[in-house]
């Protein structure tokens, strides 16, 4: 399970989001959604750089190896459909 990976070019401690070149990204939390198969997971709170223009996220590297764990095991238990929230 992978979203599109976004990288991200920093000035200081804000990034110029490489989606619409226009806004800036800030630390706040994001709603991440990945399928696989049949299978749907949705995780509330994600913390990750989000653009103030377009609204796109970009995860740090341990954020997406944890959020991508999260999914694994949704999957492993063969749900459908799943809401959970991150827990830090």
């Amino acid at each position: 399970m992978r979203r599109g990976a976004m990288t991200i070019e920093r000035e200081g401690s804000h990034a110029m989001c490489i989606i619409c070149k226009q806004g800036e990204t800030q630390p706040k939390t994001a709603t991440v959604t990945l399928e696989r198969g049949t299978t749907t997971v949705a995780i509330k709170g994600v913390p990750a750089d989000v653009c103030e223009n377009c609204g796109e996220y970009c995860l740090s590297e341990e954020m997406t190896d944890r959020v991508l764990a999260m999914s694994e095991e949704v999957v492993a238990h063969g749900a459908e459909i799943e809401v959970l929230r991150f827990a830090a």
